[in-house]
């Protein structure tokens, strides 16, 4: 057996509110958001420059309050796996999409003290597997 490891592990600020959405089938609520990570180094003419990635994040049963509050700005460390699918979308055309697949969300705001840290895991034990099911089309992730 091989040994392989897929973990993400990301600060950043969050680009717009999460939105979430409820699976027909199971129930589940699949919560989307992006986070921008910035990275700075030095140019060739020797000023600094940065660089920032965009990052689409899904998350599976969130508690209500973790929803609640991720909103645009708000800085977070996202830890999870990142994830390649593909679906086919309203009108027939492939689409492939890499995002990661959280496991942790811990908001870093100064408001985020009182945050316990089992009010913001992600529940990754039982995510539903939605590139086979029929609402993998309404997803837009």
């Amino acid at each position: 057996m091989a040994f392989s490891l897929n973990k993400i592990m990301l600060i950043g600020n969050l680009g717009k509110d999460s939105e979430t959405r409820f699976t027909t089938a199971d129930n589940f609520s699949v919560t989307n958001f992006t986070l921008a990570t910035t990275y700075s180094f030095k140019n060739k003419s020797g000023e600094w420059t940065n660089e920032t990635t965009w990052h689409n994040i899904v998350a599976f049963n969130l508690s209500d309050f973790m929803k609640e509050n991720l909103k645009k700005g708000k800085k977070v460390y996202v830890e999870g796996r990142l994830v390649k699918r593909d679906y086919t979308d309203k009108d027939n055309v492939k689409r492939y999409v890499t995002e990661v697949r959280a496991e942790r969300i811990i908001p870093l705001d100064s408001n985020a003290d009182a945050v316990k840290e089992n009010d913001v895991e992600a529940s990754s034990t039982q995510e539903p597997d939605i590139a086979d099911s029929a609402e993998a089309d309404d997803l837009p992730f």
